[in-house]
């Protein structure tokens, strides 16, 4: 299996680079305290959770939330101390014992008092191993849960070799979310060590739970609150346009989720200059690259009128920090791109969007979606269908008392929206990966999207006082493609023979094959020769021939066609003469021509 060194591709973080937009801890707009239930047994959801249930009931079976990660361990394992660890860690989180059910039509957050979760082995220890682990996770990845019954967390460990495993952790999105992952990483790596060495668990209580917090939400985003955010995301998005994005095939009528990836890696010299520009703005790089694939959408759309999702992590209090559960939340960042403005003067208006979506962040996307109430349909989602995010969250090292330890990359073969753009930094420079839909897109056409997308940006690096609709977007060999190969258009022609006796010599070989099409109707080589050397025998008779000027004043239809062959089978030249000008200008052009026969309808 391939290794990755990005824990999680699709969501859930906002970082801020450089220090320049600090992501707060503590709720400065709320200082109310989040009440600690020891004993709670249920719990109404979180918005988050309540839409994800109708999202489950709406299409039961539906893994594109199943959240899904893999670790490479190497070294002398033991399974005992690992699968007590899963289960001290399912012991400390009450997300993890939770299902759900409607009790007297009211959806509610069942919490188990305790889950015992076995941890099983699957022997992979022989030929094509590498293979069939990849498969194994795929197929895991795309296992669907079941909300009602749990548990909504499950693990199994792939043993490929005496000390070479893969752990297999996957969870519902409905309990989970990246940052989630984070959280249970770095307690499994504490809790694996002191086990190993039978220690009690050093971990201190968790100060609140899940549920605790869904209780608080409901309270808290009331009157006041409520209003000062839904006033701000109303104005923001009145009549928003939705992107008529160039898909290779028309949107379904129901949307099946199924989805692929592409990466590219952009080099260190592209990342810092990115880096340099964004400093020397005063934005994050968070902004650029936003405003950099906004710019792209608006090439590719030529709307103006750019809406992009951007997830956010949703933790803006000290005691959500090291739970597990759904706390990302969406921001919808709108920009107004046209052509004609520079990539520096966009930036400024990213920068002021961005800051001004952070600034109204606690409003749950799903009670916007509730309150703007959009047409809705099945084939997309609400509000957007594009998504951004940088993940450039320090990478922690994993340490499981003495083994090594990596992240490895799950394909779980989905896609939520029609394309996802996360972008993530790393030692090497910028790695860009592309989710995109697979009943809209091929695999060529992101192929493309990807190429061009790092065209652009080394355009806004090297020229961001330009307008952006100058900026580059074709590749190197597209342009020599579209300059060079496509007009090679050089052919050789009969250079004694005029246009109209080729036509004959086609007329000869293929006599039955359609020559002009108008409307409904059709006329074969053979017809039109005949007809067009009728008429030249006429114009003969009527004194045509050589250096003779012959007008054409008629409609649009087999007769403009028959009537240009038959003057040059004559041996004469034609003036065309467009029957929707004025009266005054054909008389002009006809005595001022001197032409001698005019045909007309």
């Amino acid at each position: 299996m391939a290794e990755t060194k990005d824990r999680s591709e699709r969501e859930d973080q906002f970082y801020s680079p450089e220090g320049t937009l600090p992501l707060p801890l503590d709720n400065p707009k709320d200082a109310s305290q989040i009440l600690r239930c020891p004993s709670r047994k249920e719990a109404p959801p979180s918005f988050g959770q309540e839409r994800l249930w109708f999202l489950d009931q709406l299409q039961p079976g539906s893994t594109v939330y199943n959240v899904s990660d893999a670790l490479r361990i190497n070294g002398p394992l033991k399974v005992a101390a690992l699968e007590r660890s899963l289960n001290e860690i399912i012991r400390r989180h009450d997300a993890l014992r939770t299902t759900f059910s409607v009790v007297e039509g009211k959806l509610l957050q069942i919490i188990s008092s305790s889950l015992n979760l076995s941890l099983p082995v699957v022997d992979l220890s022989n030929r094509e191993q590498e293979d069939k682990a990849r498969r194994f996770a795929g197929e895991e990845a795309r296992r669907p849960f079941d909300l009602a019954r749990g548990p909504l967390l499950r693990a199994t460990l792939l043993r490929l070799g005496e000390e070479d495993h893969v752990l297999l952790l996957n969870m519902h999105h409905i309990v989970s979310d990246s940052w989630s992952m984070g959280v249970l990483y770095r307690e499994l790596s504490v809790l694996y060590e002191t086990f190993l060495n039978a220690r009690p668990s050093p971990l201190p209580d968790l100060p609140i739970q899940y549920g605790d917090l869904a209780v608080w939400q409901r309270e808290w985003l009331q009157r006041e609150v409520l209003e000062k955010q839904l006033s701000y995301w109303k104005n923001q998005l009145e009549n928003f346009s939705t992107l008529q994005l160039p898909t290779d095939r028309p949107r379904p009528a129901l949307q099946s989720f199924r989805g692929e990836r592409q990466s590219i890696e952009l080099s260190e010299e592209l990342a810092q200059g990115l880096k340099a520009l964004s400093r020397s703005e005063g934005v994050t790089l968070f902004m650029t690259l936003l405003a950099a694939f906004q710019t792209l959408l608006h090439r590719y759309t030529g709307q103006n009128d750019v809406v992009v999702g951007s997830p956010i992590a949703g933790r803006n209090r000290a005691e959500m920090k090291g739970l597990i559960g759904l706390f990302v939340n969406t921001v919808i960042l709108r920009t107004n791109v046209s052509g004609n403005q520079t990539f520096q003067e966009l930036l400024a208006r990213v920068r002021d969007t961005a800051l001004e979506a952070y600034t109204h962040q606690d409003l749950p996307f799903e009670k916007l979606v509730e309150e703007l109430q959009p047409k809705r349909s099945l084939s997309h989602s609400p509000l957007f269908q594009v998504m951004f995010v940088l993940q450039n969250a320090p990478s922690e090292a994993l340490k499981f008392g003495g083994l090594s330890v990596s992240p490895v990359s799950v394909d779980s073969e989905t896609a939520e929206f029609d394309l996802f753009l996360s972008m993530s930094e790393s030692t090497q420079g910028i790695k860009a990966s592309l989710e995109y839909n697979t009943d809209l897109f091929d695999a060529a056409t992101i192929d493309r999207m990807l190429g061009h997308f790092r065209v652009l940006l080394k355009g806004i690096v090297d020229h961001p006082e330009v307008p952006i609709g100058t900026l580059l977007l074709l590749t190197e060999a597209e342009r020599h493609q579209l300059v060079s190969e496509w007009n090679d258009t050089k052919t050789d022609y009969p250079k004694n023979k005029s246009i109209h006796q080729l036509f004959e010599e086609q007329a000869e070989r293929t006599p039955d094959a359609t020559a002009v099409i108008f409307e409904d109707q059709k006329l074969s080589y053979r017809e039109l020769n005949q007809q067009a050397n009728q008429l030249g025998h006429y114009l003969i008779e009527l004194g045509v021939g050589p250096e003779v000027l012959v007008g054409i004043c008629v409609e649009r239809s087999f007769k403009l066609v028959v009537a240009m062959l038959g003057i040059l089978k004559a041996g004469g030249a034609y003036l065309p003469l467009d029957p929707s000008y004025p009266k005054e200008r054909l008389v002009f052009m006809l005595e001022d021509t001197k032409a001698v026969v005019l045909l007309t309808q």
